[in-house]
């Protein structure tokens, strides 16, 4: 993949400031300050458990409830922005050049940004939050009034993992591969703002967000891997009776980074594409099988309903002002935006990398528009089946289940739950894994410089030391502490992308003049 020539000179190269160590190659300040900043903190929070826990969790409300219109406001300048550069000339700008070819097929492709972007999300809380938000429905509707309050809720749950959560994610990841397939620059966080800060972007700047990129994208996966790892527990006590100890949750562990390293080593092509294959396969068998054998035509009628609620939804969702729900606004949506603004380094530099040669306008469809239609079909479908069985049947099994039990319980309305959960316990711990893999090759691309190519040792020891940090921290009790840092790393991340809308913009402008 060869990136056209830059329209701007710069002597800022890949992998320019890197050094050689025990046959690593690290960016000199990156790799070790994120490696040391990450042990720190392990330590730091295993040491004080209690009162980092505390500290933490007020941290997390006071950010949540303070910045809930900086959230608001920067999720849907994000939307727009990316839907204007689909809409206007800048959407002619290919990724690479005038004659990039894309290397990988649409589905190939679809399947590596949805396997890392939002897949294992929505088999956690594609049944959940339908359920949830229809039972206690935002923006003030009653929830004795069961139309509006399921149109409110189905609403609120396709916001959450539609068009704001990707479009954080498209405006990072075309930024990426623009400034690096096109200007020749390194993939990795800092190159994004080269239009703004030129050659400085070497300096402090780009050492403190590419360094904050790989916290949170570490600290982001560990915290996934534990919370799945109590989501697999939980399945396998549902389905085969197998208690959750701790000693399991560390084997579950253990296996998800087995199989994520195995992936690393095999590359993009071998390992990372190919579980994401099988992934969306699976994900796809399970979809038609609910469809199929569950309330058939309530599914297909919710998800038209659904489109259309959505659409007249998505403003009063979409505003800060006078809302009259502050417990959800905050619980939920600002907290989700917080989260997908902190995830952003992660999934946007992986989607950059596997999208040279796909114009803007391509990109944006396909990263925006295409995963919240197949998010609206998802949550037809799972959250749809849960309601008929609430509303029609009177079933309260995903009422009243724990969260990481709601996909389980709703399968139990259905023909042949033990083989089909059984299925579904599969494909979760596959998400998982394709998370991981993922996550540890973006975190190994900023460590190395923006080098793609680098040792594999380098990459099987970011894949370790996330699956570590998950364990340590499971065990230790301090998972919750670590979510909530993610969430914190979110509000500086923020201000950072509104600048790299600015950014983007002024290099596509360049590109066509």
């Amino acid at each position: 993949m060869t990136p056209s020539q830059p329209h701007s000179k710069h002597d800022y190269e890949v992998g320019q400031d890197n050094i050689r160590v025990l046959g690593l190659d690290m960016h000199k300040p990156v790799f070790m300050v994120s490696a040391a900043l990450v042990v720190a903190f392990v330590v730091g929070t295993l040491m004080f458990l209690d009162s980092a826990g505390a500290a933490f969790s007020e941290l997390r409300i006071w950010i949540t409830t303070k910045f809930d219109w900086l959230f608001m406001i920067s999720m849907n300048i994000f939307v727009l922005f990316s839907l204007f550069i689909a809409c206007s000339r800048l959407g002619n700008v290919r990724l690479g050049g005038a004659d990039a070819k894309p290397r990988y097929g649409y589905m190939g492709w679809l399947s590596m940004l949805f396997a890392a972007g939002v897949g294992i999300g929505l088999m956690f809380y594609g049944v959940l939050e339908p359920v949830t938000h229809t039972l206690h429905p935002p923006l003030g509707v009653d929830p004795a009034d069961q139309r509006a309050a399921m149109a409110a809720g189905m609403s609120a749950a396709i916001l959450h993992w539609g068009l704001h959560a990707w479009g954080v994610y498209a405006v990072v990841g075309l930024a990426l591969a623009f400034f690096c397939f096109n200007r020749g620059l390194p993939l990795v966080m800092r190159s994004a703002f080269f239009p703004l800060l030129g050659n400085r972007v070497r300096g402090g700047f780009g050492h403190v967000v590419d360094v904050t990129a790989v916290l949170a994208t570490v600290f982001g996966l560990a915290t996934s891997l534990g919370l799945g790892a109590e989501q697999l527990a939980g399945g396998l006590k549902y389905l085969f009776d197998i208690e959750p100890r701790s000693s399991i949750k560390v084997v579950l562990i253990t296996a998800i980074i087995a199989i994520a390293v195995a992936s690393v080593v095999a590359g993009l092509d071998k390992g990372v594409k190919l579980l994401s294959e099988i992934n969306m396969a699976m994900a796809g068998l399970l979809l038609l099988f609910i469809i199929v054998a569950g309330p058939s035509i309530f599914i297909l009628k919710t998800m038209l309903v659904s489109v259309v609620d959505y659409a007249r939804h998505l403003i009063p969702l979409s505003n800060w002002i006078g809302r009259e729900d502050a417990a959800f606004y905050h619980g939920w949506s600002t907290f989700y935006w917080a989260w997908w603004i902190a995830w952003s380094p992660f999934v946007g530099m992986f989607i950059a990398r596997i999208s040279y040669g796909r114009t803007a306008r391509e990109f944006v469809t396909w990263v925006l528009l295409i995963p919240t239609l197949i998010g609206v079909i998802w949550m037809s479908t799972l959250g749809g089946t849960a309601l008929h069985q609430l509303i029609v049947g009177g079933y309260q099994g995903v009422a009243e289940a724990v969260p990481e039990l709601a996909l389980f319980k709703m399968l139990e309305g259905l023909p042949f739950t033990s083989f089909v959960s059984t299925g579904a316990l599969f494909l979760i711990a596959i998400f998982f894994v394709t998370s991981a893999d993922s996550g540890s090759l973006v975190v190994d691309t900023i460590t190395a410089g923006g080098k793609m190519d680098s040792p594999a040792m380098q990459r099987v020891f970011w894949c370790a030391l996330v699956g570590l940090v998950a364990t340590v921290l499971l065990l230790g009790g301090g998972i919750n502490s670590l979510q909530a840092l993610v969430i914190s790393v979110g509000l500086p991340f923020c201000i950072v992308l509104l600048f790299m809308c600015a950014s983007l913009y002024k290099g596509l402008r360049e590109e066509l003049s």
